[in-house]
């Protein structure tokens, strides 16, 4: 078990729950694992195990990129239940988000933040998950989420990301902070590579909500 994991690049911990059926490999980790076994794709997918379809899906991005509202409504198009998983964090926590990075600190929220998402995943194979954008700042969370989730990007220009934000009402993105901007497109370019390791991509900016939905329940029932 040990040999395969590393063969295919995965945790022995995704392979021991794929092979007990509580894991749910996207295509791609099913190639990974076909081409360390030595067999063809279609030999995987024969088999029950790997038939069923993936229907956990996570989306990712910063904040403003709209991940609640078309989460919520992608969510009523699937018929499946709606998550969102700082709002987890902040329960196991007990504390808002920002107290946590405040009192604790980042590696403290990562933490509760993967326990969370380990209680979000053991509530059934059929969700859409809204995550927080620092979970890629957290190499083993984020992996986690590739491997139990479709995982969708939702990206936008900073501007709109920032835009957006505000129009929530929240004006803290500015509060004291004139080199606000700047510094959300710096965060976006540190991020993009490891965000584009979603599995699809969504480009949010020049796009309506009703063309960003359409989008995105095409490519999960298509896919």
């Amino acid at each position: 078990m040990a040999d395969l994991a590393d063969r295919a690049e995965l945790s022995r911990r995704y392979v021991t729950e794929t092979e007990a059926g509580r894991a749910n490999p996207s295509i791609l980790v099913l190639a990974r694992l076909s081409t360390a076994l030595g067999l063809g794709l279609p030999a995987l997918l024969d088999i029950p195990l790997w038939a069923r379809t993936m229907e956990r899906i996570a989306l990712v991005g910063l904040r403003g990129a709209g991940k609640s509202t078309i989460g919520r409504r992608l969510a009523q198009v699937l018929e499946t239940p709606f998550v969102e998983l700082d709002a987890r964090v902040e329960e196991l926590a007990g504390m808002p988000l920002a107290e946590i990075f405040t009192v604790h600190g980042e590696e403290t929220f990562h933490r509760f933040e993967g326990e969370a998402l380990e209680l979000v995943l053991s509530e059934g194979e059929r969700q859409v998950v809204a995550v927080g954008g620092s979970i890629v700042a957290s190499p083993e969370n984020f992996e986690r989420l590739r491997q139990t989730c479709r995982t969708i990007w939702l990206r936008a220009e900073p501007e709109d990301h920032f835009e957006r934000v505000l129009a929530q009402g929240d004006a803290r993105p500015m509060r004291n902070r004139p080199r606000a901007m700047e510094e959300l497109k710096m965060l976006l370019a540190g991020r993009e590579e490891l965000y584009s390791k979603c599995e699809f991509t969504i480009e949010t900016s020049g796009q309506s909500e009703e063309e960003v939905l359409a989008e995105a329940s095409r490519w999960c029932q298509q896919s």
